[in-house]
């Protein structure tokens, strides 16, 4: 599907994987209902890739043109000096709506599976200029063949429902949803099990 180089980012990306799954996240029903001004997202995903980069496992393809970030198992999305660190961060993104933004929080920490070790798709998204290509779809599966060469499992929230058959396609199952305070936006949970 395409020839463009697929690695993994380092510190020096941070900036542009950012910009590329800010940007990708513009219409996404259930983060726009989060952060209804888009620009304070982008603060709120620069904290998590940051995060993400120490695991070693954010990977781009080409010049930024897509991005996936990945929690390995055994790994955690933030640490704990990070998770103290999460409300007042919110308080200063939205204000008097953090209590439903950390509620929405909630909800995709309880829905995340903890019996099995995997892999945890947590942001995957195009630059706006590049979509329509397959290039996410096609990052994704590429990632996924790693994992499938460790006989791992890997679990995702699509938080756009217009997206679970593309995950379907890739040998991911719903497995539970979640809605937003209010239940006017849902995230599906998806388990995608290990190669055999």
């Amino acid at each position: 599907m395409t020839d463009e180089v697929i690695r993994a980012a380092s510190e020096a990306d941070l900036e542009r994987v950012t910009e590329t799954l800010w940007l990708a996240f513009e219409d996404d029903p259930l983060w726009s209902w989060a952060f209804p001004e888009h620009p304070k997202l982008e603060p709120w995903w620069r904290f998590l890739i940051g995060s993400a980069l120490e695991h070693g496992e954010v990977w781009i393809l080409g010049d930024h043109a897509a991005a996936s970030v990945w929690i390995p198992p055994g790994c955690s999305e933030l640490s704990q000096e990070e998770e103290a660190q999460v409300e007042g961060l919110l308080e200063d993104l939205v204000g008097v709506r953090v209590a439903e933004v950390m509620q929405l929080l909630e909800s995709f920490d309880s829905a995340h599976p903890r019996a099995t070790p995997h892999y945890y798709l947590s942001l995957l998204g195009t630059h706006p200029d590049h979509r329509g290509a397959g290039l996410g779809m096609h990052l994704l599966a590429e990632n996924l063949r790693l994992i499938d060469q460790q006989r791992m499992p890997a679990y995702l929230e699509s938080s756009n429902q217009v997206n679970v058959p593309r995950y379907e396609s890739l040998g991911f199952q719903p497995v539970g949803e979640f809605s937003t305070p209010g239940a006017n936006h849902r995230a599906t949970t998806m388990w995608r099990p290990p190669a055999q």
